[in-house]
């Protein structure tokens, strides 16, 4: 019978459910067919029992009548009868212990393949441990790779916010060193515009100086017809140029003031003309 065969170690779980299955069948059967021979069993009792009071209700069989040969063949008939009964008890018995040989081996086969898939299963099981394990692992490693990753770029930026907080006096120096700078700029700008503006008037001062003494020259000329009247023309033209000199100096004595760095240089200038204009007069009075 298949179910004295054993399950060798090794097989898939699918193979092992099958087998199983198919020793479970054998199982079933071989406990069936003890039972139904059990029952038979119990039948041919019964039957022989029936048998047997029937037989002892009878009155006793007389056989003087038949010959040598009908006893001799009827005692052959009754210890065929009995030999027949006695296998047929004996053949009951053997398939009663057969089958539950059977159904021993059955269970047998059955348990060593329980034990059988219980360790592929447990194997199966320490493998899935393992692979879980690995995996759980793997997940640390990475998780741990992961914040040591974050841990550094935060480190880099905070080196580069304490590197911009260190800079950060550097840059406002700087800034200063850059509005003083354009200050001094729009300073030297503004003092170049004074003295562009101070030569402009000096230059006017002194070409109305100069027409001053070209009209000194020409009323010296014309003073030989008409002294009197050279004389007051050019008193005129000192007093309009004087006046104009003291204008140009206050003028620029203002524009200087809000410029002290040149006024040393200006009240210089300015007594040059004051000097001229007073040479001038000095010279018209003696003419």
């Amino acid at each position: 019978m298949s179910g004295t065969a054993r399950t060798p170690r090794g097989y898939r779980p699918d193979q092992v459910d099958a087998y199983l299955a198919a020793l479970s069948r054998d199982r079933d059967a071989a406990w069936e067919r003890a039972a139904r021979l059990t029952v038979l069993a119990g039948r041919l009792e019964t039957e022989a029992a029936r048998l047997r009071e029937t037989a002892a209700g009878l009155a006793p069989q007389e056989y003087g009548t038949l010959g040598e040969r009908a006893r001799y063949a009827f005692g052959l008939l009754r210890e065929e009868a009995r030999a027949v009964r006695e296998a047929a008890h004996e053949e009951a018995r053997h398939e009663v212990a057969r089958a539950e040989q059977d159904a021993a081996g059955v269970e047998r086969a059955a348990r060593e393949a329980a034990r059988a898939r219980r360790a592929e299963a447990e194997e199966e099981a320490a493998r899935l441990l393992l692979a879980a394990r690995a995996e759980a692992d793997r997940i640390r490693v990475g998780a741990r790779r992961e914040v040591r990753e974050l841990r550094g770029r935060a480190l880099a930026v905070l080196r580069e916010a304490r590197a911009h907080a260190a800079a950060l006096p550097g840059v406002l120096e700087t800034e200063r060193a850059e509005r003083r700078a354009a200050a001094e700029r729009a300073d030297a700008e503004r003092e170049s515009a004074a003295k562009a503006s101070l030569a402009e008037r000096t230059a006017r001062a002194e070409a109305g100086l100069a027409a001053a003494g070209r009209a000194l020259e020409e009323a010296a000329v014309r003073a030989r017809h008409c002294q009197d009247e050279a004389r007051a023309r050019a008193a005129e033209i000192l007093a309009g140029a004087r006046l104009h000199t003291e204008r140009t100096a206050r003028e620029t004595e203002r524009v200087l003031r809000e410029h002290g760095d040149t006024w040393d240089d200006v009240q210089a200038q300015t007594s040059r003309v004051r000097d001229r204009l007073t040479e001038l007069t000095g010279r018209a009075a003696a003419r």
